[in-house]
């Protein structure tokens, strides 16, 4: 699975990911830090990218209306603040739960419109 991070999770995830050997981004990486939020996932798209987001109520918004005109993404994952602090201290936690989810789902296809909750 290649990921995409939303615009709010420090770059430095991707590329933690990057030097494991994982197909990462950060949004920020790649000009989408003001991009909204269907631009997002369309470039995800684009790129066979799995999204992942805290940004629950906006991608499940998206996602329905996707669904409803027959677009497929590549999967939504997906964060609370509560579980996964966007915090420095954070960022090893999530990177290594990162890497469990992308080590066992190696396929682009893996989380095709599906939801993923970490």
């Amino acid at each position: 699975m290649n990921l995409l991070l939303d615009h709010h999770y420090s770059p430095l995830i991707a590329r933690i990911l990057r030097e494991r050997g994982f197909d990462v981004v950060a949004a920020n990486e790649v000009g989408l830090e003001t991009e909204p939020d269907d631009g997002v996932l369309e470039w995800a798209v684009s790129d066979q990218r799995a999204l992942l987001t805290n940004d629950v109520p906006g991608f499940m918004r998206i996602r329905r209306g996707w669904q409803a005109e027959g677009r497929s993404h590549y999967g939504l994952l997906f964060t609370s603040d509560s579980t996964w602090p966007r915090s420095k201290r954070g960022i090893g936690s999530l990177s290594n739960r990162l890497d469990e989810v992308t080590r066992a789902r190696p396929d682009v296809q893996a989380l095709a419109d599906q939801i993923f909750w970490l």
